[in-house]
């Protein structure tokens, strides 16, 4: 008798499961990474600014940056419905206000927040212009052999006041108030659009690392109703003049975090203090070693894990589950 052949039903069988596996997946990983400018009408001040954003990578790590800011927005990741608590975080990467350390202070922190139901907003905030990227180039060349100040500092700034908020007139200081002016829409935006998105508008913080680290605190400390951060972390943040600070009578929560031996950033403790004299919330992390800008990659260092304390914190002001 004359044998009809089958077809193999393993391969259909696998290309039906591996389908299947990908409708799960998209079913279950929230959408994200769509972006909202935080001045549709042009930033005020920087209206006139012709350089063009770029981006890049650093060295050999993979890593995104981005320089050259003008039209600042806010990128947006949303946690899945079963997980949601409501909870946002505007992300402000740090860079001197020179450039943004886009994945591993910013990208990075707001994919950890998503998956543990908290709504991260990272911030691209306007920065100082560093001209071409052969210019840009060059800069970071003179940087690193120690002949253009700060490896961090802007096109003719120092290495006192590259990326450390230091006081008085100038470009820098044109730049800070234009970066901390982003970060307080930031959390104007997030919160006029919470009921789209899901969220508690009374549970919109900021959180910002170095440079970023500045944008946030200088939100809890200048602020208006409308955008008064509902709690603040800075992640070896910068500020000049700490002890001089004037905690305001509702400034919120605040946490601060980074290493002993960080070469830029000494004014935790400073501002911790003042916090405290102030009898406000706030917690202080001092790690042993892990030096400035570990952001989220792991680097063998005690700060490796640091994310962990600042959801620690989150849960115990019940923002995070």
């Amino acid at each position: 008798m004359h044998m009809i052949p089958q077809k193999n039903p393993r391969p259909a069988r696998a290309a039906a499961a591996v389908i299947t596996g990908l409708l799960l997946a998209a079913a279950v990983l929230p959408a994200q990474t769509n972006f909202v400018m935080l001045w549709p009408n042009g930033a005020p001040g920087s209206e006139s600014w012709t350089q063009k954003e770029a981006e890049y990578t650093v060295g050999n790590s993979g890593l995104k940056a981005v320089r050259n800011v003008v039209k600042p927005s806010i990128t947006v990741y949303l946690p899945s419905a079963e997980t949601a608590t409501g909870t946002s975080v505007v992300v402000a990467p740090g860079g001197a206000f020179r450039m943004l350390s886009w994945d591993s202070e910013g990208t990075q922190v707001a994919d950890w927040l998503q998956r543990h139901g908290v709504a991260g907003f990272v911030l691209k905030y306007r920065l100082t212009d560093t001209g071409t990227d052969e210019e840009f180039a060059q800069s970071q060349a003179r940087a690193a052999a120690g002949r253009g100040g700060a490896a961090g500092a802007g096109r003719g700034a120092t290495a006192a006041n590259a990326g450390r908020g230091a006081a008085g007139p100038g470009p820098q200081a044109q730049i800070r108030a234009m970066a901390a002016a982003d970060g307080l829409r930031a959390i104007e935006v997030v919160r006029q659009h919470a009921t789209e998105w899901r969220l508690d508008p009374a549970k919109v913080g900021i959180m910002g690392f170095s440079a970023g680290g500045y944008v946030a605190a200088q939100a809890a400390l200048d602020h208006t109703a409308a955008n008064r951060p509902a709690f603040v972390a800075s992640i070896y943040g910068c500020c000049e003049n700490a002890a001089e600070v004037k905690v305001p009578d509702d400034a919120p929560p605040i946490f601060f975090l980074h290493a002993y031996n960080d070469p830029v950033s000494a004014s935790s403790p400073s501002l911790f203090l003042v916090w405290k004299a102030a009898n406000k919330p706030a917690e202080l992390h001092t790690y042993a070693a892990g030096g400035h800008g570990f952001g989220m990659p792991k680097h063998d260092q005690p700060t490796d894990n640091w994310i962990e304390r600042f959801g620690d914190w989150l849960r115990y002001q019940k923002l995070m589950r």
